[in-house]
């Protein structure tokens, strides 16, 4: 599994009807395991991001479908980051001979 980091924004839509944001995790959380991927963390965040959250999914194609369908509901815009496990860093270092 690949691990993806999730950087989302609130839209002004979002944020007028945040009191219903656990539902809508919730039905995040559903349609990534639908999708084979599993949320590892989530947070409410301050600063230049509302929500940062940890996931994984099988591949690339996964990765944008769910950051795709997370973004045509309006509630939130996000930024994703492709992550690398510190063995991967330290092959990829290794690598540079």
């Amino acid at each position: 599994m690949t691990t993806y980091v999730m950087l989302a924004n609130w839209t002004e839509q979002g944020i007028l009807k945040v009191k219903d944001s656990p539902n809508r995790l919730d039905a995040a959380k559903k349609a990534l395991t639908e999708m084979s991927g599993e949320f590892k963390l989530f947070f409410l965040t301050m600063g230049d991001f509302d929500i940062v959250a940890i996931y994984e999914a099988p591949d690339d194609a996964v990765a944008a479908r769910f950051s795709l369908q997370m973004g045509m509901q309006g509630n939130i815009r996000t930024r994703t980051l492709k992550a690398f496990p510190e063995t991967a860093y330290r092959e990829i270092i290794k690598s540079l001979g």
